[in-house]
């Protein structure tokens, strides 16, 4: 069992060869490389949303306002990619990531071999914080490591932090709009049927507000390849209390303003 201090961030060579996730390798090139198997995309814009809203992707890219540029593919089938028309002249690449850190995080670097150099996610979280409301808009300052995909793109730590430059943009978005909204640390975990009360409570203590599933490998892959992140989380379900309250999240009308604010800050990165 490894002991709580060396939960704080301190790696030594022992841990190291007992936990394999610790083992961190940094080497630039892995053997399967993004960009020596994907072509680079001429003309595809280098700013990109990634929005877990599926039925908001649906309604804004279904419109004529956006082309599919190109389909990425995996085992459960594909998914487009659209260059999306923002009017003015503007154009964002807007494509679903995939739910959890592994495969958002493969989605992420995929996009980046297409030539796409900043991005913004948007998406739900959990409230691990009493009286967060239902919507309420959260920019990640920091996400703790609570998963496994960061911990092959950085050395082991606890959190991983955002990059200040990407976070003042995303916020001067919210401000110049005027809409509420919480800059704070957020949990990042691949397994949300184990988030017990003693897990949410130490995270709460730490600084989390919200829990979801790609944060921290999505900051993780940013640093490792140099390109712009920043995120949107809303809060959606709530899990602060001692019982689970879904508040029927995945309904909220905070979506589709989201995905709104989210390209507008991806062009400003």
């Amino acid at each position: 069992m490894v002991a709580d201090d060396a939960l704080t961030g301190g790696v030594d060579e022992l841990q190291s060869a007992a936990y394999p996730i610790l083992e961190y390798d940094n080497a630039r090139d892995a053997v399967v490389e993004p960009s020596r198997i994907i072509r680079r995309l001429g003309g595809l814009p280098e700013r990109a949303v990634m929005c877990f809203f599926h039925e908001v992707i649906e309604r804004a890219c279904g419109d004529g306002r956006a082309t599919v540029a190109t389909h990425l593919r995996s085992e459960i089938g594909t998914h487009p990619v659209y260059d999306f028309d923002a009017g003015n002249g503007r154009r964002v690449v807007v494509f679903h990531p995939g739910v959890g850190a592994p495969l958002a995080a493969g989605h992420m670097e995929e996009v980046i071999a297409l030539g796409c150099r900043g991005f913004v996610a948007c998406g739900g979280a959990g409230a691990v914080i009493p009286g967060l409301a239902l919507g309420h808009v959260i920019v990640p300052t920091a996400a703790v490591r609570d998963e496994g995909t960061s911990y092959h793109y950085l050395p082991p730590d606890r959190e991983v932090a955002a990059d200040p430059r990407d976070v003042a943009v995303a916020v001067g978005v919210l401000e110049r709009h005027g809409i509420p909204h919480l800059v704070a640390k957020t949990w990042t975990t691949d397994a949300p049927y184990r988030e017990t009360p003693a897990r949410i409570a130490r995270r709460s203590e730490e600084g989390c507000v919200t829990v979801e599933m790609e944060t921290a490998a999505f900051l993780a892959v940013a640093r490792h390849r140099g390109v712009r992140f920043a995120q949107y989380l809303y809060a959606g379900d709530d899990v602060s209390g001692e019982a689970w309250d879904h508040r029927s999240w995945q309904t909220s009308g905070a979506r589709e303003q989201l995905f709104h604010l989210a390209v507008e800050a991806a062009l400003e990165l």
